[in-house]
């Protein structure tokens, strides 16, 4: 294994923990607080879309002339966006609509790391690139 897949993977992981923290904080806040799990999970993907964006961009994809950011790596960002969102919120859905909220919110976090391994060959191989 390359000593860069090595960095990209360990602040990916870092970075990811985060963003899922603060994806998860909000899917429960605002669904505990009565708001419906669809809006709900939707607004915890963007706070967590918009950090995770900026700071892969910013940290784990840099190279030696800095930051990878950019609108074309925004549009495809936003593209894998799309796809991942829609998958975690017809689980979280799906879930609450065959178990319980409760169930959701447990499950929220292993969906979501699941999602986020695709992604990040996704963010390395073509977003970042």
């Amino acid at each position: 294994m390359s000593r860069t897949l090595l960095r990209q993977g360990m602040s990916y992981g870092l970075i990811g923990v985060i963003v899922l923290l603060v994806d998860w904080l909000v899917f429960v806040a605002f669904s505990a607080s009565g708001m419906a799990t669809i809006p709900a999970n939707l607004l915890g993907r963007i706070a967590g879309a918009a950090l995770s964006f900026w700071s892969n961009g910013t940290f784990t994809f840099k190279d030696d002339n800095g930051s990878r950011l950019g609108w074309r790596r925004l549009a495809r960002y936003v593209v894998t966006w799309l796809a991942m969102a829609g998958l975690s919120t017809y689980a979280m859905y799906s879930i609450d609509q065959h178990a319980a909220l409760a169930w959701a919110w447990v499950a929220k976090p292993f969906v979501d790391l699941f999602l986020a391994a695709v992604v990040f060959a996704v963010s390395r191989y073509w977003i970042y690139e």
